[in-house]
């Protein structure tokens, strides 16, 4: 017999000699159903899933073979962001209004070199500058003025350069920027030339990063960082064109801040008025004086004249591009600044601010006009009553005259 065989003899064997049972031998000679398998740990779709999604051990993962007990592996840890994103950008609650990005003059599809990216700070420190006299400021502490020959006005843009290699770039608004530069650099300086300096609570500083690529001829913005092509500045030697496009991104950039002091103190705007709609909806009288509601209108009228009238904010290119070579693409640069800001969001979101705190100031100004009507009226009452008084006064008292004189006569 087969030696198979022979051991299944046995087995049969012992069987019927012995009482003591003996297990059956679990072995298939047929297909085997699915439900008399293990469970394989495998077979629902879901752990391969969550196995990529988590990047955790299953608790069902065996020991190593050296019978140690594996140690977790450590969460990973988020990079840290550069210094300039620690300085967010200002979005006041619009990030879910902000239009979809149109690709003209963008960058879209190419990568960027965080890592070598600088900065570039804006500050705006005061309504306006003298630009005389910050020329005179920067050319006596040693800055070079103009190198580069733009040909832009001292009263349109004063561009400045320090040893280091650094721009500076000064425009009429009160606002300073600053490439590769910390501003304080020259913040101190020229406040001798602010015209209506902000207190340092109301001052505003906004940041970019900006990333210098020598392989390419134009610039554009990837996200909210700026792609500085200086190919022809390498190449020729000629750094007028890099710094027009620095112009144009910086006078971006200087629209934004001027921007986010005005949201600041509008913000500070509603923060005087606050309670006033609460004291209306008790039904309770403000003890508001005249005199408050007449400052607080003031103030408004002004927030809104800066914003549309006594500056460029609302313009969709600044004066000093009009006559630019449309090859070098200033406007688009300006345009992509503006986007990456979400300044014209900005700029709607904050005009229907001011329409809503227009009418609580109009609100103010009514109630304001009938407690002065009704003021009025009740003096008129009073010297109505007054002058009733009076007369009555002389009735009795020529009543009495007469009362005396006819006793008199009869005497």
């Amino acid at each position: 017999m087969r030696p198979c065989h022979l051991t299944i003899a046995s087995y049969l064997n012992r069987g019927f000699h012995t009482a003591r049972f003996i297990p059956r031998l679990q072995r298939n000679f047929h297909l085997t159903t699915p439900t008399s398998q293990p469970r394989k740990r495998n077979f629902f779709t879901s752990n391969v899933y969550l196995s990529q999604s988590t990047g955790e051990p299953s608790p069902r993962q065996s020991k190593p073979e050296n019978g140690e007990p594996s140690l977790p592996t450590p969460p990973k840890r988020k990079g840290v962001r550069s210094a300039g994103a620690k300085n967010s950008l200002r979005r006041v609650a619009i990030i879910a209004q902000r239009p979809a990005q149109r690709s003209g003059g963008a960058l879209s599809g190419e990568s960027v070199d965080a890592s070598a990216s600088t900065l570039i700070s804006a500050v705006c420190i005061s309504e306006s500058f003298d630009m005389g006299l910050v020329l005179d400021t920067l050319r006596a502490h040693g800055f070079d003025i103009d190198p580069d020959q733009s040909g832009f006005e001292a009263s349109e843009v004063v561009h400045a350069r320090g040893v280091n290699g650094g721009d500076i770039f000064v425009f009429p608004s009160g606002t300073i920027v600053t490439w590769a530069l910390p501003p304080d650099v020259v913040t101190k300086q020229l406040l001798g030339a602010a015209e209506t300096p902000l207190k340092p609570a109301l001052r505003e500083v906004e940041d970019l990063e900006y990333v210098a690529d020598s392989s390419r001829e134009t610039s554009g913005m990837k996200g909210d960082i700026v792609v500085l092509g200086t190919k022809l500045e390498e190449r020729d030697g000629d750094r007028l064109d890099t710094t027009l496009a620095k112009i144009a991104f910086s006078s971006g950039l200087a629209r934004s801040t001027k921007l986010a002091v005005l949201e600041t103190a509008l913000t500070a705007y509603f923060e005087s008025t606050r309670k006033i709609p609460s004291l209306l909806s008790k039904g309770s009288g403000l003890p508001l004086g005249r005199k408050f509601i007449l400052q607080k209108t003031g103030e408004l009228l002004s927030l809104r004249a800066r914003l549309n009238h006594y500056s460029e904010l609302t313009d969709s290119l600044p004066d000093i591009f009009w006559d630019s070579r449309a090859e070098l693409g200033l406007e688009g640069y300006y345009e992509q600044v503006g986007r990456a800001l979400d300044v014209n969001v900005r700029i709607r979101t904050l005009n229907q601010k001011m329409d809503y705190a227009q009418e609580i100031a109009s609100v103010l100004r009514e109630m304001s006009s009938e407690q002065h009507s009704t003021r009025l009226e009740w003096i008129i009452i009073i010297l109505i009553a007054v002058e009733v008084v009076f007369e009555l006064r002389r009735i009795v008292l020529e009543w009495k005259e007469e009362e005396a004189l006819e006793n008199a006569g009869k005497k």
